[in-house]
């Protein structure tokens, strides 16, 4: 039934071969999970989970005007960025709509992008448009890498016991190039929206395997469990973090989805810098990312319109899932500022005839 989609990783067949179940998305196969959903997510809040993210999207930037480039069109302060350091960006249509939510990791004599694989033709499309005199070479490079991520609260002494020392000298936000037994990689500490520190593991797909076989064999005493999509997908929603292409699109602005902290507010022009800015300076700010928490089970396939108790429009469900550590159906979503609020009752239509209760709760849902 997968035969007509994309390996959006080649480790997608040694993770079949220790057990892995396979879903299609998008058109290319992910995995579900590996062994079942309650314990991959439990493993993420108590022990170190590994998350193959090989099927984000990736575009290679070369030239000596690269980084100023990115600067100039993107939302972050991105032309000083210092060799082995990565930075959050974000791109904006000229109304200050969500191109893509990116990630920055400068080589110096190259960098690479990697953005959310369903916004990654987007972003190169709206990279190639506005180079004009630029020395900056862009292109797509999906299947050319391996990137892992290990996360949880055990994830700093695991990436210890499999690169050692370089672990505790990383600061955040940078990386450094380490060899574990003849497996060569680059090994990325990151500042994660949840706060929490995570790591990244970028390189080529050779010793991706290899790496990941050595893991297998060398989990050590650690609570340790591989994460497929499905089981990380119930941790975003339980910690009300934005995905690609649910809340990650063009309907939104960064400030509905509280990405602040990834745009300059002080380093001037942007595409889409003056409607931020206004958005900001105004607090014209009309919607807001939030959780729920529904009354009953919800059937969520695509978006669902809220409505309050007039019933009038209010907001959107765009993300939901069975919360592992709740025990209930919970979501993330946009709402009118007026409904913003914890606490606030609002109502999802789950089929012609019935409704059931939104509750609006604060991010993230779960502590």
């Amino acid at each position: 039934m997968f035969d007509t989609l994309e390996n959006a990783s080649p480790l997608i067949n040694f993770y079949e071969t220790i057990g892995a179940s396979i879903k299609g998305s998008n058109g290319i196969k992910l995995v579900s999970y590996f062994t079942n959903i309650e314990k991959e997510v439990n493993t993420i809040y108590n022990g170190v989970g590994l998350r193959d993210i090989s099927h984000y999207g990736f575009i290679e930037l070369k030239g000596s005007d690269a980084l100023d480039y990115i600067h100039r069109i993107s939302t972050n302060n991105i032309k000083d960025l210092q060799r082995e350091k990565i930075a959050n960006t974000i791109f904006t249509s000229e109304k200050g709509k969500i191109i893509d939510f990116s990630k920055l990791i400068n080589f110096q004599d190259y960098q690479i992008l990697v953005c959310n694989r369903a916004n990654v033709q987007k972003v190169n499309s709206w990279l190639q448009k506005y180079v004009i005199t630029d020395d900056v070479k862009i292109e797509e490079t999906n299947g050319k890498y391996g990137l892992l991520e290990l996360l949880g609260p055990q994830a700093d002494s695991f990436a210890t016991l499999i690169s050692g020392n370089v672990v505790n000298i990383l600061n955040p936000d940078t990386f450094k190039i380490v060899n574990t037994d003849g497996i060569i990689y680059f090994l990325i500490k990151v500042m994660a929206k949840d706060g929490k520190r995570r790591y990244w593991i970028l390189a080529n797909y050779e010793n991706t395997e290899k790496l990941l076989k050595y893991i297998n064999e060398n989990k050590g005493v650690f609570d340790f469990s591989f994460v497929g999509e499905d089981s990380y997908d119930v941790y975003r929603v339980e910690k009300g973090i934005p995905a690609a292409p649910n809340e990650i699109n063009m309907e939104y602005n960064p400030l509905e989805l509280g990405l602040n902290s990834s745009i300059d507010f002080d380093k001037g022009c942007y595409i889409g810098q003056e409607v931020i800015a206004r958005l900001d300076t105004y607090d014209k700010v009309k919607r807001h990312l939030v959780s729920f928490e529904f009354a009953e089970p919800l059937n969520f396939t695509e978006n669902i319109i809220l409505t309050d108790e007039k019933n009038l429009e209010a907001g959107v469900i765009t993300s939901a899932a069975n919360s592992v550590k709740l025990n209930k159906t919970i979501g993330l979503g946009f709402v009118n500022k007026l409904h913003a609020n914890d606490g606030t009752v609002l109502y999802a239509q789950i089929d012609e005839n019935n409704a059931t209760e939104a509750i609006v709760r604060n991010i993230p849902i779960v502590k």
